[in-house]
């Protein structure tokens, strides 16, 4: 059981991470609370089900593909919708929340309430701390390191992070040296959605793929942003590996615990905010972020 939970904690906090960062990335540079977030996670997901599944192509092509369809709704989405009333927080949240429910929505028409599976890209298992560990799970753990390094690279040691680092702590500073506000918002847009894109390519083969499947995941994203503190990255992925061990320990020591899991989430979340509202690692001044 100890095996089961290092490793499934392990996964499963990698995964929150990638989506976690991803929300807290648009919403500290753009000031974008972007509830549809895990809505194209699903995108993906669906999108390589039926690319592999459905259409017969090979893996690779399919998950490059779904991804990159995924950054162009994203953007598209960015342009029609978010841009216009990127001002206003509440216009923002509630059509992100009518856009998750669309591709709900459509995805429900095509295809149903029912469950699908994914073919795992790689077969077999491996033994570890006396524990037997498909080599999916490896992959997926490796993948979240891999993204997430090629995120912390982004932003610390490319002109663009600088960027993008300059526009979260001062837009208006930002501005009057020359950064082009409106592109930064919709590369950082392309980021966030390309993150949660990622994570359902690596989790497709590993959960069943729904119409539903964003809920869960949106519920522990917020969850993780608002217990490492809001523009805070590091904070996000140390929470999302807090909340990913809580949820996995609940799941293996409290028989038939499984519907559990967002409970215990919005239970650490709402604890946080009564005791530290700007979260474990956020900072009190609006310029002080990322």
């Amino acid at each position: 059981m100890l095996g089961d939970i290092l490793i499934n904690g392990l996964m499963a906090g990698g995964m929150f991470a990638i989506l976690a960062v991803g929300f807290s990335l648009i919403f500290g540079v753009a000031k974008i609370l972007n509830m549809s977030h895990t809505a194209f996670y699903m995108i993906t997901a669906f999108l390589i089900l039926i690319g592999v599944t459905l259409l017969g192509f090979p893996l690779l092509p399919s998950l490059a593909g779904s991804i990159a369809i995924t950054m162009i709704l994203g953007i598209l989405c960015f342009k029609l919708f978010f841009d216009r009333v990127k001002e206003h927080q509440t216009a923002v949240m509630i059509i992100s929340v009518a856009l998750a429910m669309l591709f709900q929505e459509i995805f429900l028409l095509a295809f149903g309430g029912h469950y699908r599976g994914v073919p795992p890209f790689i077969t077999g298992f491996a033994e570890i701390l006396g524990t037997r560990v498909s080599y999916q799970h490896l992959f997926a753990i490796g993948a979240s390191a891999l993204i997430l390094a090629g995120l912390w690279v982004l932003l610390s040691r490319t002109k663009l992070g600088i960027a993008i680092r300059a526009v979260a702590e001062d837009r208006e500073i930002a501005n009057l040296m020359g950064i082009d506000l409106s592109r930064i918002f919709m590369i950082v847009m392309a980021i966030s959605v390309a993150l949660a894109g990622l994570a359902g390519a690596v989790l497709a083969p590993i959960y069943m793929v729904s119409p539903f499947m964003w809920m869960q995941p949106l519920v522990i994203t917020l969850a993780a942003v608002v217990l490492g503190g809001f523009g805070s990255i590091g904070g996000c992925v140390i929470a999302s590996f807090i909340l990913g061990y809580t949820e996995t320990i609940v799941t293996f020591l409290v028989p038939g615990s499984t519907f559990l899991r967002g409970a215990v989430s919005l239970s650490i979340m709402v604890l946080v905010l009564l005791i530290r509202p700007e979260g474990l690692f956020g900072v009190a001044f609006e310029e002080e972020r990322l």
